[in-house]
């Protein structure tokens, strides 16, 4: 699990520790010292900690104009014991919203189990932004998206057909949102 890194090839356009309105402004990175763990498993340290015990995020592309941002996940999604969802959506994604941020696009491929427990943070989260924006879950393991289908989550998070399968890291960011974009103007149209 150490050897599993955050997608580095954007750092050149983004980085949220240098991002001042990013929740994760200013924190400092070693390459060489891991400390973060997800059940005693050493993690790489460029995950970045937002209070869950077994799962870790990077803001891997933030775009306050374009209003949207591409957040990569790692680890166990537990809202059963943690209720990692509410300290996702109060302490990273509320943020991103205060700032304008509507779209979301979360990469799960490096999330290797989900637990649910009730969908209200994400009826919450889906319902500030439905209006101009929306949430899509890219490219995350079937049985991890069979569990979200069987706690209904997939109200909430659009997945599914090309989400699932799309090889995201030969796109740059706005080719990527603006793929994404296209799926879902056609699945809604």
């Amino acid at each position: 699990m150490q050897d599993i890194q955050p997608f580095y090839n954007w750092v050149d356009l983004y980085s949220s520790a240098e991002d001042e309105l990013s929740p994760f402004y200013g924190r400092v990175y070693s390459e060489f010292e891991y400390s973060n763990t997800i059940y005693n498993y050493f993690i790489h340290p460029q995950w970045d900690d937002f209070g869950s015990p077994t799962l870790y995020i990077k803001i891997i592309y933030c775009d306050y104009e374009k209003s949207f941002a591409i957040i990569e996940l790692m680890g166990e999604w537990n809202d059963a014991i943690n209720n990692d969802i509410m300290t996702l959506k109060r302490d990273v994604i509320e943020n991103l919203m205060e700032h304008g941020i509507s779209r979301f696009i979360l990469i799960g491929e490096n999330v290797l189990n989900f637990h649910n427990s009730d969908d209200c943070y994400y009826q919450e989260w889906f319902e500030e932004v439905n209006e101009t924006g929306w949430i899509a879950a890219i490219n995350f393991r079937d049985h991890v998206l069979s569990e979200m289908q069987r706690a209904n989550i997939d109200y909430y998070l659009l997945f599914g057909g090309e989400l699932d399968n799309l090889n995201w890291r030969t796109y740059r960011p706005s080719q990527l949102m603006a793929k994404i974009d296209s799926i879902i103007r056609h699945r809604l149209g």
